[in-house]
């Protein structure tokens, strides 16, 4: 029997980094998810108030597996 794998998108947020955001993200999203088998970053920006960076976010393509 084969596997089947479904795709999501998911945005995570840090004030740290892009790293903590994306680990963050992926942490949140396993706690509903099974058998999560990748995250790729799609796209990163930050959120800036008064000329000071205040949030990293980051665009993740999540795989996992699909149970119907």
């Amino acid at each position: 029997m084969s596997n089947i794998y479904k795709v999501i998108e998911i945005i995570g947020g840090s004030d740290k980094s892009w790293e903590d955001a994306a680990k963050k993200a992926v942490e949140t999203a396993a706690k509903n998810l099974k058998e999560i088998r990748i995250a790729e970053v799609k796209e990163l920006d930050m959120r800036v108030e008064k000329n000071k960076v205040v949030e990293y976010r980051v665009k993740l393509r999540v795989s996992f597996k699909y149970v119907p």
